[in-house]
């Protein structure tokens, strides 16, 4: 991992992805999550103040280790309990049916094998468990996407892999076969990082 993925990159996440715009759908989100509860993708921990109050513990993992410094702060003053591992979302070692939510937040975007880690989280989830997830991508805009074909092979170096141009309604509904989603364009971002993909899908 280079010394920008470590050191410089968690502190422009933090930053960015601590905008109002996206904190209120952070907490919307979260608001319905229950049980034992896994979240890929954790970065710095920005969704640890919007659990409700019924969550009591939960396993957190992120793949870039560098994010751990800023996340151990917000773990210290939480009331959650966080078992938090450096671990990629493609290749999981919890037990089949294991949590009752999964929770992502602009993480799928940056998952080299997405394909691998949302049929990991499938098989994690307890039958009846729920995926909640609010993601970045592909917008219904062909002028839009043009763009974020483009300037995805850049977005890639700058963003730690992160693509502008993934349809998540489609690779979600390729493992899951009910999925309750929204899609919309996010105020104050711009539209080629704005295009926003929130709900959830059940494992059924």
């Amino acid at each position: 991992m280079s010394l920008y993925s470590r050191m410089i990159l968690p502190c422009v996440l933090d930053w960015a992805m601590s905008d109002p715009a996206l904190t209120r759908h952070r907490q919307d989100l979260l608001s319905e999550v229950r049980g034992e509860t896994l979240e890929i993708g954790f970065g710095t921990g920005l969704n640890l103040p919007y659990y409700p109050d019924r969550i009591q513990n939960i396993t957190a993992i992120d793949a870039n280790a560098g994010m751990s410094n800023i996340a151990q702060k917000r773990i210290q003053l939480a009331p959650i309990t966080v078992d938090h591992r450096v671990l990629n979302g493609e290749h999981l070692p919890m037990a089949d049916c294991t949590f009752d939510s999964v929770v992502s937040t602009w993480t799928l975007c940056s998952i080299a094998k997405v394909d691998l880690a949302l049929k990991e989280i499938h098989r994690v989830l307890k039958p009846g468990g729920q995926f909640f997830f609010v993601e970045h991508g592909l917008s219904p805009d062909p002028k839009i996407q043009v763009w974020q074909h483009r300037l995805t092979p850049l977005q890639k170096v700058i963003a730690d892999g992160c693509h502008l141009d993934r349809n998540i309604q489609a690779l979600i509904e390729q493992e899951f076969a009910t999925v309750k989603l929204e899609q919309f364009q996010a105020q104050g971002i711009s539209q080629i990082a704005g295009y926003l993909y929130k709900g959830m899908a059940t494992k059924t």
